[in-house]
Protein backbone atom coordinates (compact mmCIF):
# COMPACT_ATOMS: atom_id res chain seq x y z
CA UNK A 1 0.00 0.00 0.00
CA UNK A 2 1.39 3.40 -0.95
CA UNK A 3 1.98 6.01 1.71
CA UNK A 4 -0.68 8.73 1.58
CA UNK A 5 0.57 12.25 0.85
CA UNK A 6 1.07 14.50 3.88
CA UNK A 7 -1.89 16.73 4.72
CA UNK A 8 -1.83 20.12 3.07
CA UNK A 9 -2.65 23.17 5.16
CA UNK A 10 -4.53 26.01 3.54
CA UNK A 11 -2.78 29.38 3.36
CA UNK A 12 -4.44 31.84 5.76
CA UNK A 13 -5.20 34.23 2.90
CA UNK A 14 -7.77 31.80 1.46
CA UNK A 15 -10.97 33.23 2.89
CA UNK A 16 -13.41 32.91 -0.04
CA UNK A 17 -14.29 30.58 -2.88
CA UNK A 18 -12.58 33.00 -5.28
CA UNK A 19 -9.38 32.59 -3.25
CA UNK A 20 -9.71 28.83 -3.54
CA UNK A 21 -9.95 29.17 -7.32
CA UNK A 22 -6.89 31.41 -7.54
CA UNK A 23 -4.83 29.08 -5.38
CA UNK A 24 -5.99 25.97 -7.26
CA UNK A 25 -4.66 27.51 -10.47
CA UNK A 26 -1.17 27.18 -8.99
CA UNK A 27 -1.69 23.53 -8.01
CA UNK A 28 -3.34 22.09 -11.13
CA UNK A 29 -1.37 21.48 -14.30
CA UNK A 30 -2.53 23.08 -17.54
CA UNK A 31 -4.23 19.87 -18.67
CA UNK A 32 -6.40 19.55 -15.55
CA UNK A 33 -7.01 23.30 -15.34
CA UNK A 34 -8.36 23.41 -18.90
CA UNK A 35 -10.74 20.53 -18.14
CA UNK A 36 -12.06 21.71 -14.79
CA UNK A 37 -12.22 25.46 -15.34
CA UNK A 38 -13.10 25.75 -19.01
CA UNK A 39 -16.47 26.13 -20.67
CA UNK A 40 -17.85 25.78 -24.17
CA UNK A 41 -16.77 27.93 -27.11
CA UNK A 42 -16.43 31.62 -26.12
CA UNK A 43 -17.48 30.82 -22.54
CA UNK A 44 -20.35 33.33 -22.66
CA UNK A 45 -22.60 31.12 -20.54
CA UNK A 46 -19.75 30.30 -18.17
CA UNK A 47 -19.32 34.01 -17.42
CA UNK A 48 -23.06 34.70 -17.38
CA UNK A 49 -23.65 32.10 -14.68
CA UNK A 50 -21.51 34.07 -12.26
CA UNK A 51 -22.52 37.59 -13.27
CA UNK A 52 -26.26 36.83 -13.17
CA UNK A 53 -26.19 36.01 -9.45
CA UNK A 54 -24.11 39.13 -8.78
CA UNK A 55 -26.68 41.35 -10.49
CA UNK A 56 -29.57 40.27 -8.23
CA UNK A 57 -29.81 42.75 -5.33
CA UNK A 58 -30.67 41.84 -1.77
CA UNK A 59 -32.57 44.18 0.54
CA UNK A 60 -31.35 44.49 4.15
CA UNK A 61 -33.93 44.34 6.93
CA UNK A 62 -33.35 45.50 10.49
CA UNK A 63 -34.64 44.77 13.98
CA UNK A 64 -36.14 41.44 12.95
CA UNK A 65 -36.42 38.56 15.46
CA UNK A 66 -33.61 36.17 14.45
CA UNK A 67 -32.85 34.16 17.60
CA UNK A 68 -33.22 30.44 16.96
CA UNK A 69 -32.87 30.81 13.21
CA UNK A 70 -31.49 27.94 11.13
CA UNK A 71 -30.59 26.80 7.61
CA UNK A 72 -32.53 23.51 7.62
CA UNK A 73 -34.51 22.47 4.55
CA UNK A 74 -36.65 19.50 3.52
CA UNK A 75 -35.66 17.54 0.42
CA UNK A 76 -37.10 14.23 -0.79
CA UNK A 77 -38.31 13.29 2.65
CA UNK A 78 -35.11 14.20 4.48
CA UNK A 79 -34.24 17.15 6.69
CA UNK A 80 -30.94 18.68 5.59
CA UNK A 81 -28.82 20.80 7.91
CA UNK A 82 -28.33 23.26 5.05
CA UNK A 83 -29.24 23.47 1.35
CA UNK A 84 -25.77 22.92 -0.18
CA UNK A 85 -24.84 19.77 -2.12
CA UNK A 86 -21.78 18.76 -4.12
CA UNK A 87 -22.54 18.56 -7.83
CA UNK A 88 -21.24 15.65 -9.90
CA UNK A 89 -17.75 16.37 -11.23
CA UNK A 90 -15.86 13.78 -13.27
CA UNK A 91 -12.30 12.55 -12.81
CA UNK A 92 -11.64 14.15 -9.43
CA UNK A 93 -8.44 12.15 -8.97
CA UNK A 94 -6.91 14.56 -11.49
CA UNK A 95 -7.21 17.25 -8.80
CA UNK A 96 -6.03 15.26 -5.77
CA UNK A 97 -5.14 11.62 -5.05
CA UNK A 98 -8.13 11.35 -2.68
CA UNK A 99 -10.48 12.27 -5.52
CA UNK A 100 -14.13 11.51 -4.96
CA UNK A 101 -13.41 9.85 -1.62
CA UNK A 102 -12.07 13.13 -0.27
CA UNK A 103 -15.09 15.04 -1.54
CA UNK A 104 -17.51 12.50 -0.11
CA UNK A 105 -15.88 12.49 3.32
CA UNK A 106 -15.88 16.29 3.42
CA UNK A 107 -19.53 16.40 2.43
CA UNK A 108 -20.45 13.88 5.12
CA UNK A 109 -18.52 15.80 7.77
CA UNK A 110 -20.28 19.05 6.87
CA UNK A 111 -23.76 17.53 6.46
CA UNK A 112 -23.79 18.28 2.74
CA UNK A 113 -25.30 16.14 0.02
CA UNK A 114 -23.04 14.34 -2.46
CA UNK A 115 -23.84 13.53 -6.10
CA UNK A 116 -21.31 11.11 -7.56
CA UNK A 117 -20.59 11.34 -11.29
CA UNK A 118 -20.95 8.39 -13.63
CA UNK A 119 -17.48 9.42 -14.82
CA UNK A 120 -16.00 9.33 -11.33
CA UNK A 121 -12.42 8.13 -11.06
CA UNK A 122 -13.36 6.07 -7.96
CA UNK A 123 -15.74 3.11 -7.95
CA UNK A 124 -19.22 4.03 -6.82
CA UNK A 125 -19.25 1.23 -4.23
CA UNK A 126 -16.07 2.51 -2.59
CA UNK A 127 -17.48 6.03 -2.23
CA UNK A 128 -20.74 4.73 -0.76
CA UNK A 129 -18.91 2.45 1.67
CA UNK A 130 -16.88 5.39 2.98
CA UNK A 131 -19.86 7.50 4.08
CA UNK A 132 -23.06 5.42 3.91
CA UNK A 133 -23.21 4.74 7.66
CA UNK A 134 -22.34 8.29 8.76
CA UNK A 135 -25.41 9.41 10.69
CA UNK A 136 -24.76 13.11 10.09
CA UNK A 137 -24.24 12.98 6.34
CA UNK A 138 -26.46 14.53 3.72
CA UNK A 139 -28.10 12.73 0.77
CA UNK A 140 -26.02 10.38 -1.37
CA UNK A 141 -27.11 10.42 -5.01
CA UNK A 142 -25.71 8.92 -8.21
CA UNK A 143 -25.56 10.96 -11.40
CA UNK A 144 -26.32 8.90 -14.48
CA UNK A 145 -25.22 9.47 -18.04
CA UNK A 146 -27.37 7.44 -20.39
CA UNK A 147 -25.31 4.72 -22.07
CA UNK A 148 -25.82 3.34 -25.55
CA UNK A 149 -26.16 -0.16 -24.09
CA UNK A 150 -29.43 -0.35 -22.15
CA UNK A 151 -28.37 -3.54 -20.39
CA UNK A 152 -25.22 -1.83 -19.12
CA UNK A 153 -27.30 1.16 -17.97
CA UNK A 154 -29.56 -1.20 -16.02
CA UNK A 155 -26.54 -2.86 -14.38
CA UNK A 156 -25.11 0.55 -13.44
CA UNK A 157 -28.43 1.53 -11.85
CA UNK A 158 -28.57 -1.76 -9.95
CA UNK A 159 -25.04 -1.21 -8.65
CA UNK A 160 -26.05 2.21 -7.35
CA UNK A 161 -29.13 0.77 -5.66
CA UNK A 162 -27.19 -2.04 -4.01
CA UNK A 163 -24.45 0.33 -2.82
CA UNK A 164 -26.95 2.51 -0.96
CA UNK A 165 -27.42 5.54 -3.19
CA UNK A 166 -30.72 7.24 -2.47
CA UNK A 167 -31.61 8.81 -5.83
CA UNK A 168 -30.59 8.87 -9.47
CA UNK A 169 -29.77 12.15 -11.20
CA UNK A 170 -30.11 11.72 -14.96
CA UNK A 171 -28.19 14.38 -16.87
CA UNK A 172 -30.27 15.33 -19.89
CA UNK A 173 -28.51 18.39 -21.34
CA UNK A 174 -25.47 16.72 -22.89
CA UNK A 175 -26.42 14.40 -25.77
CA UNK A 176 -23.05 15.51 -27.12
CA UNK A 177 -20.10 17.52 -25.83
CA UNK A 178 -19.98 21.27 -26.25
CA UNK A 179 -17.19 22.77 -28.36
CA UNK A 180 -14.69 23.17 -25.53
CA UNK A 181 -11.97 25.30 -27.07
CA UNK A 182 -9.87 25.52 -23.92
CA UNK A 183 -9.61 21.74 -23.70
CA UNK A 184 -8.75 21.45 -27.38
CA UNK A 185 -6.04 24.11 -27.16
CA UNK A 186 -4.53 22.30 -24.17
CA UNK A 187 -4.71 18.95 -25.98
CA UNK A 188 -6.62 17.55 -23.02
CA UNK A 189 -6.08 13.89 -22.18
CA UNK A 190 -6.68 11.81 -19.09
CA UNK A 191 -3.45 11.21 -17.18
CA UNK A 192 -2.22 7.69 -16.53
CA UNK A 193 -4.16 6.01 -13.76
CA UNK A 194 -7.29 8.14 -14.12
CA UNK A 195 -10.33 6.68 -15.86
CA UNK A 196 -14.10 6.49 -15.68
CA UNK A 197 -13.85 3.32 -13.61
CA UNK A 198 -17.61 2.80 -13.29
CA UNK A 199 -17.86 2.45 -17.07
CA UNK A 200 -15.25 -0.28 -17.39
CA UNK A 201 -16.79 -3.17 -19.27
CA UNK A 202 -19.12 -0.99 -21.33
CA UNK A 203 -19.20 -2.54 -24.80
CA UNK A 204 -18.36 -0.18 -27.66
CA UNK A 205 -21.28 1.19 -29.66
CA UNK A 206 -22.08 -0.69 -32.85
CA UNK A 207 -20.23 0.68 -35.84
CA UNK A 208 -22.57 1.85 -38.55
CA UNK A 209 -20.95 2.80 -41.86
CA UNK A 210 -21.85 6.34 -42.82
CA UNK A 211 -22.28 7.66 -46.32
CA UNK A 212 -20.41 10.78 -47.36
CA UNK A 213 -23.63 12.81 -47.12
CA UNK A 214 -24.37 11.67 -43.54
CA UNK A 215 -23.43 13.35 -40.27
CA UNK A 216 -21.25 11.53 -37.77
CA UNK A 217 -23.19 13.37 -35.05
CA UNK A 218 -26.83 13.12 -36.16
CA UNK A 219 -26.52 9.78 -37.95
CA UNK A 220 -24.00 8.36 -35.48
CA UNK A 221 -23.68 9.47 -31.86
CA UNK A 222 -27.17 10.91 -31.48
CA UNK A 223 -28.78 7.64 -32.51
CA UNK A 224 -28.19 6.64 -28.87
CA UNK A 225 -29.19 9.92 -27.19
CA UNK A 226 -31.90 9.57 -24.51
CA UNK A 227 -35.46 10.76 -25.02
CA UNK A 228 -38.49 11.20 -22.77
CA UNK A 229 -39.32 7.54 -23.45
CA UNK A 230 -35.98 6.58 -21.91
CA UNK A 231 -36.81 8.61 -18.80
CA UNK A 232 -39.98 6.55 -18.46
CA UNK A 233 -37.99 3.35 -18.96
CA UNK A 234 -35.57 4.40 -16.23
CA UNK A 235 -38.40 5.13 -13.81
CA UNK A 236 -39.80 1.64 -14.31
CA UNK A 237 -36.38 0.01 -13.93
CA UNK A 238 -35.33 1.45 -10.60
CA UNK A 239 -36.76 1.71 -7.12
CA UNK A 240 -34.92 5.01 -6.60
CA UNK A 241 -36.40 8.46 -7.19
CA UNK A 242 -35.25 9.95 -10.49
CA UNK A 243 -34.27 13.61 -10.81
CA UNK A 244 -33.48 15.28 -14.13
CA UNK A 245 -30.46 17.57 -14.34
CA UNK A 246 -30.02 20.16 -17.08
CA UNK A 247 -33.43 21.73 -17.69
CA UNK A 248 -33.80 25.42 -18.58
CA UNK A 249 -36.99 25.56 -20.65
CA UNK A 250 -40.36 25.80 -18.84
CA UNK A 251 -42.00 23.40 -21.32
CA UNK A 252 -39.39 20.75 -20.56
CA UNK A 253 -40.07 21.27 -16.86
CA UNK A 254 -43.81 20.78 -17.40
CA UNK A 255 -43.12 17.58 -19.34
CA UNK A 256 -40.98 16.33 -16.47
CA UNK A 257 -43.78 17.07 -13.99
CA UNK A 258 -46.21 15.16 -16.21
CA UNK A 259 -43.91 12.12 -16.11
CA UNK A 260 -43.78 12.22 -12.33
CA UNK A 261 -40.04 12.65 -11.85
CA UNK A 262 -38.88 13.27 -8.29
CA UNK A 263 -37.13 16.59 -8.85
CA UNK A 264 -35.37 18.89 -11.30
CA UNK A 265 -31.96 20.53 -11.33
CA UNK A 266 -31.90 23.79 -13.25
CA UNK A 267 -28.48 23.64 -14.90
CA UNK A 268 -26.61 24.53 -18.07
CA UNK A 269 -23.81 22.06 -17.32
CA UNK A 270 -21.62 24.78 -15.90
CA UNK A 271 -21.48 26.48 -19.30
CA UNK A 272 -19.83 23.40 -20.81
CA UNK A 273 -22.43 22.40 -23.43
CA UNK A 274 -24.41 25.08 -25.34
CA UNK A 275 -22.62 28.41 -25.20
CA UNK A 276 -25.10 31.28 -25.20
CA UNK A 277 -27.72 29.42 -23.19
CA UNK A 278 -29.34 31.35 -20.34
CA UNK A 279 -27.68 31.65 -16.97
CA UNK A 280 -29.23 29.40 -14.36
CA UNK A 281 -30.14 32.43 -12.22
CA UNK A 282 -32.26 33.84 -15.07
CA UNK A 283 -33.83 30.47 -15.95
CA UNK A 284 -34.72 29.46 -12.39
CA UNK A 285 -37.74 31.75 -11.85
CA UNK A 286 -39.30 30.67 -15.16
CA UNK A 287 -38.89 26.99 -14.33
CA UNK A 288 -40.20 27.59 -10.81
CA UNK A 289 -43.34 29.20 -12.23
CA UNK A 290 -43.79 26.30 -14.66
CA UNK A 291 -43.66 23.58 -12.01
CA UNK A 292 -45.64 25.63 -9.46
CA UNK A 293 -44.31 23.69 -6.49
CA UNK A 294 -45.19 20.28 -7.91
CA UNK A 295 -41.68 18.95 -7.25
CA UNK A 296 -38.43 20.12 -5.68
CA UNK A 297 -36.14 22.37 -7.71
CA UNK A 298 -32.39 22.57 -7.29
CA UNK A 299 -29.97 24.78 -9.17
CA UNK A 300 -26.26 24.95 -9.95
CA UNK A 301 -23.97 27.16 -12.00
CA UNK A 302 -21.91 30.13 -10.86
CA UNK A 303 -22.71 29.97 -7.14
CA UNK A 304 -19.72 31.42 -5.32
CA UNK A 305 -21.14 33.16 -2.24
CA UNK A 306 -23.62 32.48 0.52
CA UNK A 307 -25.59 35.42 -0.85
CA UNK A 308 -25.95 33.45 -4.10
CA UNK A 309 -27.40 30.53 -2.15
CA UNK A 310 -29.95 32.82 -0.51
CA UNK A 311 -30.88 34.33 -3.88
CA UNK A 312 -31.37 30.87 -5.37
CA UNK A 313 -33.77 29.87 -2.62
CA UNK A 314 -35.58 33.20 -2.92
CA UNK A 315 -36.13 32.49 -6.64
CA UNK A 316 -37.69 29.07 -6.10
CA UNK A 317 -34.94 26.52 -5.45
CA UNK A 318 -34.93 24.37 -2.34
CA UNK A 319 -31.20 23.61 -2.57
CA UNK A 320 -28.10 24.39 -4.62
CA UNK A 321 -25.18 22.38 -5.96
CA UNK A 322 -21.58 23.50 -6.33
CA UNK A 323 -19.10 21.91 -8.70
CA UNK A 324 -15.93 23.82 -9.54
CA UNK A 325 -15.53 25.49 -6.09
CA UNK A 326 -15.45 22.12 -4.34
CA UNK A 327 -13.04 20.80 -6.94
CA UNK A 328 -10.73 23.75 -6.32
CA UNK A 329 -10.90 23.09 -2.58
CA UNK A 330 -10.02 19.46 -3.26
CA UNK A 331 -7.02 20.50 -5.35
CA UNK A 332 -5.84 22.84 -2.60
CA UNK A 333 -6.08 20.56 0.43
CA UNK A 334 -7.94 17.34 -0.29
CA UNK A 335 -10.96 16.64 1.91
CA UNK A 336 -10.03 19.51 4.21
CA UNK A 337 -10.20 21.93 1.28
CA UNK A 338 -13.66 20.73 0.24
CA UNK A 339 -14.84 21.01 3.84
CA UNK A 340 -13.48 24.57 4.00
CA UNK A 341 -15.41 25.52 0.86
CA UNK A 342 -18.63 24.12 2.30
CA UNK A 343 -18.06 25.83 5.65
CA UNK A 344 -17.42 29.18 3.97
CA UNK A 345 -20.65 28.94 1.98
CA UNK A 346 -22.74 27.95 4.97
CA UNK A 347 -21.26 30.70 7.14
CA UNK A 348 -21.88 33.27 4.42
CA UNK A 349 -25.44 32.00 3.98
CA UNK A 350 -26.16 32.51 7.67
CA UNK A 351 -24.67 36.03 7.53
CA UNK A 352 -26.81 36.87 4.48
CA UNK A 353 -29.92 35.55 6.21
CA UNK A 354 -29.24 37.60 9.33
CA UNK A 355 -28.64 40.81 7.39
CA UNK A 356 -31.81 40.40 5.31
CA UNK A 357 -33.92 39.52 8.34
CA UNK A 358 -34.49 35.87 7.43
CA UNK A 359 -34.57 33.55 10.43
CA UNK A 360 -35.34 30.57 8.17
CA UNK A 361 -34.95 29.82 4.50
CA UNK A 362 -38.73 29.81 4.07
CA UNK A 363 -38.42 33.59 4.43
CA UNK A 364 -35.82 33.86 1.63
CA UNK A 365 -38.18 35.49 -0.92
CA UNK A 366 -38.43 38.60 1.25
CA UNK A 367 -34.65 39.08 0.90
CA UNK A 368 -34.90 40.14 -2.75
CA UNK A 369 -34.94 43.85 -3.44
CA UNK A 370 -37.11 43.08 -6.47
CA UNK A 371 -38.20 39.92 -8.26
CA UNK A 372 -36.54 39.59 -11.69
CA UNK A 373 -38.81 40.05 -14.70
CA UNK A 374 -39.73 37.01 -16.77
CA UNK A 375 -39.10 37.07 -20.52
CA UNK A 376 -41.81 39.18 -22.18
CA UNK A 377 -42.69 41.09 -19.04
CA UNK A 378 -42.33 44.86 -18.92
Amino acid sequence: MSTPPPPISLPPEIVSLADHESHARTRLDSNAWAYFSGGAADEITLAANRSAWAQIPLLPRVLRPLAGGHTRVELLGRTLAHPILLAPVAYQCMAHPDGELGSACAAAALGAGMVLSTQASTRLERVADAIRDDAGRGPLWFQLYWQHDRGFTRELVQRAEQAGYEALVLTVDAPCHGARDRERRAGFRLPAGVAAVNLLGLPPPPRVPLRADQSSLFDGLLQHAPTWADVQWLQTNTRLPVLLKGLLHPDDARQAVALGVAGLIVSNHGGRTLDGSPSTASALPCVADAVAGALPLLVDGGIRRGTDVLKALALGACAVLIGRPALYGLANAGAAGVAHVLRLLRDELEIAMALTGCATLAQAPQALASRPLRPGQQ
